[in-house]
This record gives C-alpha cells, structure tokens and sequence, in this order.
C-alpha cells in the first residue's frame, strides 16, 4: 500500500513524500529498513519545515485587498506605543479598509523577538520597515520610538520623498532619541532644538505639550469646525467620542486646516457634561507640508485614536476617509462610508504596561 506523509504548519498542509511499503508481503524481512527510511524522511521533512519562514511572526501581518476603490493601493501602519493600544486598533482598522474599501494592508509591529509576540514597551525594533518602501501612505501610531538608522531611513525616505503620512494621537511624539546622539536621524526627536519639536511639530504640525483634559477622568467628545464642514474627510461624519482626553494644542503652523475640535468633557460618558472650564483644542487637522523638491506630502493629523477612541463609528469612519484624501482619491468618499468591523472588536483600555502579553501578530490575521 501507499503511505502518503502530510505534514502540518501554521494551518498548511504540506505534502512531502509517498512510501510503498509492504506490510503484508511475504517479503516481510524488508519492513524494518523501509520503517527506518521512513523515519529518515520524516525527520528531513521536519527539518526543511523548520527552516521556513514563520509567516506572520516575522512582526506584521497582511491583509491583501479585497475588491473595492483601493485595489492596488497599499497602506502600510506602523504601530508602536506603550499606553493607547496601536497594536489593536490599527488591525482593526487595517481589516475595515481591506475588506471593507479594496486597499492592501500591512501592519507592523514593535516586537519581542525572544519570543516572537508584539512588545509595544520595546522603543527600539519595528519589523518590517521595509515594507514602508512600497507603500502608498503610511498610517503612523507611535510613541518615543528610537528605531535604528536602517530602520528608521525606510521611513525618512518615504516621508522626504513627499508621500502622504496619517498621524494618530502620539505621533505628535512619535520619536525620541535619548540612546543614540549619533543617529542620522536624531533631528526627528520630539524635542529638538534644531528642527524644533521635531517630526510632530514640524510635520503632523504639533509635537507634545500636555494634557488639556484631565487624563482618565475627562473624555472628548468631537466637535466639527463649521468652516470646514463640506470638506471631504467629513463626509457622513456625525459622531465623534472616545474616553481619552484632550490634548493641549499650542504650536500648529498657519498652513493647517481644522476640521474638529475636541470638547473635554467633565466624565467618561458619551452623555457626560462639558468641563465649561476648558476652551475647544483642536482634535483632527489637515494640512501640505513642503518638500524641497516640489512634491508636498499631504498629512491628516489626530490627536485621537485610541483603540477604545475607535468604538466610535464616528471616529473610524474620519480615518477611512482621511486615507482616501491623503491617497487623494477624495472623489471616491462615499456619502458614508462603510466603517463595520470585520469580525468582534473588544480593545483593552488603555493605561501603561496594559497590553495583552504573549499577542503575536498571526493573532490578528483574518479568519
């Protein structure tokens, strides 16, 4: 008879050899040198299987896109942030435009590589960088990062070479370099004196200042600016909340327009009352920062974004239609665009040393 080896690896059925063998021969002397080339094979196969690549641990995960206005569009999303949870809402939001709007999707991760999970305390190791070279927008969520130069420069090249850049939350501080003073790329720190605020400040258009609303006890409830209220992004925007708090807006260049701005809220209730206390800051902004060369990057910034921000429909359906802007496919923002989620969204609260331990980014591939 036949002895067909499967073998099984991260859900694929792999196919390696078939054996004749002849248990039931009269030639029966033959079956302990067939059992042991059996075995040798085996243990060949097992070890090609070893030396395959581990998929999506290498610290990203792809989601090709499914029919839609973005198809053959690619939007890569860096994550990386200790306290606000990137690691789960970019995923999620990543699914929405896949599935939901055709765009191919990758996102990635700070990862521990001891263990192959995501480690969003790690400052220091993005993987997958490389995959910003290919792409047509990047949606930045991180905090105080300190990549190393040959990761770092696939971003700096993308950015310099005038390609659209979304900015969430912390990227007003998305990069700090305390470690290595040498780095090619240490003007990009938050406090720089030479470029001063750095990448936040002198791109997304703010770098950090503080905490305008009082941070775990006052939330944001969106407010759209009224001069910019046929502007695209806006589309069949209605309702904004999230339970993070306002932040402190102070520096923002002449060149940008708003489009909302965040009320502090006396609670952490959608219904809760204004903190009357607090004036507006702004929330979300756009803005065409210069390049030398003549090619401005087109750049929509939010101080939200939180994974828990992102339960508001709202809120997602303002990043869906900030990644047709930027991609400056603005014509294709339907009236309201389809923001469901693909499959149960539950995010973790955010807090610091909060992320879910022993998450790998496989974790969050589509069923």
């Amino acid at each position: 008879m036949t002895l067909p080896c499967l073998l099984c690896f991260n859900g694929l059925s792999i196919p390696t050899i078939s054996i004749k063998t002849s248990y039931m021969n009269a030639d029966s002397q033959s079956l302990p040198c067939r059992v042991r080339l059996l075995g040798v094979l085996l243990g060949l196969s097992m070890l090609m299987l070893a030396s395959l690549p581990l998929l999506a641990e290498d610290g990203w995960v792809h989601y090709p896109g499914k029919e839609g206005p973005g198809k053959g569009k690619r939007i890569v999303f860096i994550t990386g942030d200790e306290e606000y949870r990137s690691e789960e809402a970019m995923p999620m939001m990543a699914k929405i435009l896949s599935v939901r709007h055709g765009f191919d999707c990758t996102v990635l991760f700070a990862m521990d590589d001891a263990t192959g999970t995501i480690d969003p305390n790690n400052q220091t190791n993005i993987k997958g960088m490389h995959f910003v070279a290919e792409a047509d927008l990047v949606v930045l969520f991180t905090r105080f990062r300190e990549l190393p130069d040959d990761q770092m420069k696939f971003f700096v090249d993308y950015f310099e070479a005038g390609k659209p850049i979304i900015g969430l939350r912390t990227s007003t501080h998305a990069f700090s370099y305390s470690r290595n003073k040498q780095s090619a790329y240490i003007d990009y720190h938050w406090q720089s004196s030479r470029w001063p605020g750095g990448f936040g400040q002198q791109v997304l258009g703010e770098t950090w200042v503080n905490h305008h609303g009082h941070h775990g006890q006052e939330s944001t409830r969106g407010v759209i600016e009224g001069q910019a209220f046929r502007h695209p992004i806006l589309k069949g925007v209605k309702d904004i909340w999230g339970p993070t708090d306002v932040y402190g807006v102070v520096h923002l260049p002449d060149d940008i327009t708003v489009l909302v701005h965040g009320v502090s809220l006396a609670g952490m209730q959608p219904d809760s009352l204004p903190n009357y206390d607090k004036p507006l800051m702004p929330v979300a902004w756009v803005r065409e920062h210069p390049q030398p060369h003549g090619k401005n990057n087109r750049i929509f910034c939010s101080t939200m974004g939180a994974a828990t921000d992102l339960e508001s429909a709202g809120l997602r359906r303002l990043l869906v239609n900030a990644s047709f802007w930027a991609l400056g496919m603005e014509k294709d923002i339907p009236e309201a665009s389809e923001v469901e989620t693909v499959g149960a969204y539950h995010p973790t609260a955010f807090g610091f040393n909060g992320f879910v331990k022993g998450i790998k980014p496989s974790s969050h591939s589509l069923p």
